[in-house]
């Protein structure tokens, strides 16, 4: 009976874990690409080890609209921010929004979570081979995959000119 149960629960776990994973696959393949300016990072986090700190330029807007706000909204953990996509995909914040808001034909709207004053879309850190640093420092765009509810994933870096500077990713558009 027990090896039952456990048979049982072993293989929904294995189900979940394997749907989850089916999802973030789907998500890689058709979301929508976007690229999100890099703000200054304090020098000395920039860089360690084989990651590099991130903190993008939207979120600066946002936290800048979040505490414009009355006291009970400022301190939201997670949101939308509504952003305007240019001729080259790069996202401009225009507003703080709702999950469910009618939005124009050139804005996204963005999943964020807020943690220790700074915000956070999918990840604050970019994992690479150790050795590799020196490549990543012209990196002045994150590139991610976006679907239709916000969601946001990071999929490589890009320099000012919105070049890859991992060859090992595939084609942008």
């Amino acid at each position: 009976m027990h090896k039952g149960i456990a048979l049982i629960t072993g293989l929904v776990i294995l189900g979940l874990v394997n749907w989850s994973i089916v999802e973030k696959e789907q998500h890689l393949k058709h979301g929508e690409v976007i690229f999100l300016e890099l703000a200054p990072v304090d020098p000395r986090s920039l860089m360690q080890g084989d990651y590099m700190a991130l903190r993008f330029e939207v979120g600066n807007r946002v936290r800048e609209a979040l505490s414009s706000r009355d006291q009970e909204d400022s301190n939201a953990t997670q949101g939308y921010a509504i952003v305007r996509l240019d001729e080259q995909k790069v996202a401009h914040f225009v507003r703080l929004g709702e999950k469910d808001e009618t939005l124009a034909p050139n804005e996204r709207r963005l999943y964020f979570r807020q943690r220790d004053g700074r915000v956070q879309f999918a990840t604050n850190a970019y994992f690479f081979e150790e050795g590799q640093a020196e490549r990543y420092e012209p990196a002045r765009y994150g590139r991610f995959r976006v679907n239709e509810q916000g969601e946001p994933l990071l999929v490589g870096m890009h320099d000012a000119e919105l070049e890859r500077l991992d060859p090992a990713l595939p084609p942008v558009f």
